[in-house]
């Protein structure tokens, strides 16, 4: 069973992507802020992390470039609804640091689905 990571300091968010994702089959731990993820994350075993980019504390950017530094090869996806610059600025700087997908808040979570599913499982037809 794969094992996803949500971090999002939206309750409601974070509470609906973990429910979606455990009905789906995954194992899931979820984190409100990029501090308390990267303690889960290293306990290991993760395979795909979904992540936030506009956070307290310790927004998503230096998540992803802390959790890559940590394991080049997990799997991320994050997701933004904006803040100071467009939510398309911070999804371009996730990519750049090596989010394979990026999406602007909301997102389907049919979408987000089968691209967390593409991810774990490239060969498996849809």
């Amino acid at each position: 069973m794969s094992k996803l990571l949500i971090i999002d300091d939206d309750h409601a968010v974070r509470s609906m992507l973990v429910s979606a994702f455990r009905d789906s089959g995954y194992e899931v731990l979820e984190a409100p802020d990029g501090r308390t993820a990267l303690r889960v994350f290293r306990q290991g075993g993760i395979d795909l992390v979904v992540t936030d980019i506009i956070m307290p504390d310790m927004e998503g950017i230096e998540t992803i470039r802390e959790i890559r530094s940590l394991d080049p090869s997990v799997n991320i996806i994050a997701m933004s609804g904006g803040g100071s610059l467009s939510p398309r600025s911070y999804l371009k700087i996730a990519k750049s640091l090596g989010a394979q997908h990026t999406f602007q808040k909301p997102v389907s979570i049919k979408v987000l689905r089968e691209t967390v599913q593409e991810l774990l499982n490239p060969s498996d037809p849809q």
